[in-house]
């Protein structure tokens, strides 16, 4: 469907219950395109949060940042 920009936004409740029922809008002025009214990717809302995803999954040990007796030659 192609809509001048002026009847947008007249009837924008309208065009977002279109685009919720699957339709694009395109949004046209002087009979060019400008912009277009879709719905957004599935890819977007499905994404999970990476803060937190290892946990319970990984254990490090308490003294990993200690060095160890081979290191003594070293830090002389």
């Amino acid at each position: 469907m192609n809509i001048s920009v002026a009847e947008a936004k007249a009837k924008f409740s309208e065009l977002i219950e279109r685009v919720e029922a699957g339709e694009e809008i395109i949004v046209t002025r002087d009979g060019k395109a400008v912009a277009k009214i879709a719905a957004p990717l599935e890819v977007a809302s499905s994404r999970q949060s990476i803060v937190g995803a290892m946990k319970g999954k990984i254990w490090i040990a308490d003294d990993f940042d200690e060095l160890g007796p081979e290191w003594d030659d070293y830090t002389k």
